[in-house]
């Protein structure tokens, strides 16, 4: 029987996976070409699967050799010898699951390679047509190539590569059909990586820390997130195995609009579902599964936490998006955007940066919230039991709670700082009393950076909250206009705008009131 498999390589006979012959026709094509190229993506994101699946598909044509450099030792990469018969040893290993003849792999096993100019030279050999005038096409992949313990050897290892990339095309020289890196960082990174480790110094790289040895790659432009189309090849699977009865197409939209499609966070909720849940294939039981799934610890999740704890910059920069609520243009010629993405953690949404995905969201947002109640020991006073009766959330009262615990700690001569910190403020309050039983995600409005749409889920219910700053009656009737579209789109009938007043002078008294705006129900508190 099949299971979600979350914990390495997906094989067909034995994991439900998705089926992603598309992504897979789209890279033999870039083979197909003779591309060498670099399949850059976060950890966790199929980048294995996905190498696996193409030698399935190129086995027919081409003699592949695929590689990985993850496990090999320190003394694999002290030496170009040491390099170079590591290397070959690979090939050969590779090369024997294929159907190449057994005295042509055993060739590429010579003790004779010590240095680049001779695997240069016993490259040309085994690639050139054999006696019979038939072409070897050896398609060369390398598995986590950012695993190198030493990415000096290892760039002269590609600036070779490049080097006999370059004659072929003026046909003196022959070489691997095709080469395909995989891994998270690209070879620009990986130098960048070297400076940061002191391998190289600034000194003496200068540009050259730019200049990349593999500037003949092509551009990998294969979206490798899973769409909700594709989520539903998996679950129709599943579902010949099981006849729960689910309805496919809704709960792939659920599992994508939680995910971004991010692999492993897919694989990793219908696991949940199906081992922990009762098989519970409905939309609850896919928010059940969200909230099992953040309060676990996973290499995934702990990889996270790591990259924003390495990096001030970074830590400040999703700091800002996610709780002051600041826009940011997307480049990806900002190193922190670039980081951001190579991680997984953002993406280009309309132009804008955006968190890649509902979860990464959630957690980060509880990651902040965790640390400002450790750092600051905000207490609100308000207990889970005050404000859920009988199962069921009070929002109302939960607002009006909030307002009254806003006043205690409002400080006139701290206006900069709680303009800052408003949501934060909200959030860690909201955090104690929804833990364990809710959850929470916010939904910015990229047009509008001082409004915030906060969706809380709390047992089967769902509750719109919009944070905004007073900037004027208009704007006030304006966004809860923008409000009532929202709950349109949520097909909601209630909403709760929250607004904070920083002014000094003209400042609106807290208060608390319904109003109905076009059929719709909004609880309005200004604090």
């Amino acid at each position: 029987m099949r299971e979600f498999n979350v914990t390495g390589l997906c094989v067909p006979e034995e994991d439900y996976m998705v089926d992603i012959s598309g992504k897979i026709e789209q890279i033999k094509a870039m083979v197909d070409k003779r591309s060498y190229f670099t399949i850059n993506r976060a950890r966790q994101y199929g980048k294995t699967t996905t190498l696996a699946m193409l030698k399935r598909e190129l086995s027919n044509d081409y003699f592949v050799a695929f590689i990985s450099f993850e496990g090999l030792g320190d003394e694999n990469f002290a030496t170009s010898a040491a390099f170079c018969d590591a290397f070959t040893h690979l090939v050969h290993r590779a090369l024997l699951l294929t159907s190449a003849e057994r005295e042509y792999v055993d060739a590429w096993l010579d003790s004779g390679i010590t240095d680049f100019m001779a695997l240069h030279s016993h490259i040309t050999r085994m690639c050139s047509p054999d006696t019979e005038g038939r072409n070897r096409k050896i398609v060369l992949m390398i598995d986590e190539v950012d695993k190198t313990s030493n990415n000096v050897v290892f760039l002269h290892f590609l600036g070779m590569l490049r080097e006999k990339f370059l004659a072929r095309k003026q046909g003196a020289d022959d070489t691997f059909h095709s080469v395909i890196l995989a891994g998270v960082y690209d070879i620009k990174n990986i130098k960048l990586k070297m400076l940061g480790e002191g391998l190289i110094s600034s000194e003496s790289s200068g540009d050259k820390i730019y200049n990349s040895p593999w500037n003949i790659a092509a551009d990998f432009e294969v979206d490798m997130s899973f769409s909700p189309d594709e989520i539903a090849t998996m679950l129709s699977e599943y579902e010949a195995d099981h006849a729960t009865g689910m309805d496919i197409p809704a709960i792939a939209d659920e599992i994508r609009s939680y995910t971004g499609g991010y692999p492993f966070l897919v694989s990793r909720i219908c696991q949940i579902i199906d081992t922990k849940l009762g098989k519970d294939w409905t939309l609850g039981g896919v928010q059940d599964a969200v909230k099992v799934l953040l309060f676990e610890k996973n290499t995934l999740f702990d990889d996270v936490f790591m990259n924003i704890e390495n990096s001030r910059e970074l830590y400040d920069f999703i700091y800002s998006l996610l709780i002051e609520g600041d826009q940011k243009r997307y480049t990806i010629h900002d190193p922190v955007i670039d980081a951001g993405v190579r991680y997984g953690f953002l993406c280009n949404k309309g132009g804008e940066v955006a968190v890649s995905n509902k979860i990464f969201e959630l957690l980060m947002v509880e990651y902040y919230i965790s640390k400002d109640l450790r750092n600051k020991k905000r207490v609100n006073g308000v207990l889970q039991r005050d404000i859920v009766k009988n199962g069921k959330f009070d929002m109302e009262l939960c607002m009006v709670k909030f307002a009254e615990h806003y006043a205690e700690i409002y400080n006139e001569g701290d206006i900069e700082f709680l303009e800052k910190q408003g949501r934060l403020i909200f959030l860690s309050y909201l955090r104690p009393l929804i833990n364990g039983d809710g959850f929470y995600h916010m939904e910015s409005q990229f047009t509008d950076l001082r409004r915030m749409d906060l969706v809380v889920d709390y047992g089967k219910e769902q509750f719109i909250i919009e944070l905004k700053i007073w900037r004027g009656e208009q704007y006030e009737a304006d966004a809860i206009k923008q409000l009532c579209g929202y709950l349109d789109s949520k097909r909601a009938e209630t909403g709760y705008l929250l607004t904070f007043d920083f002014r000094k002078a003209g400042r609106k008294s807290a208060g608390a009131k319904w109003v109905e705006v076009g059929g719709k129900r909004i609880f309005s508190v200004v604090v």
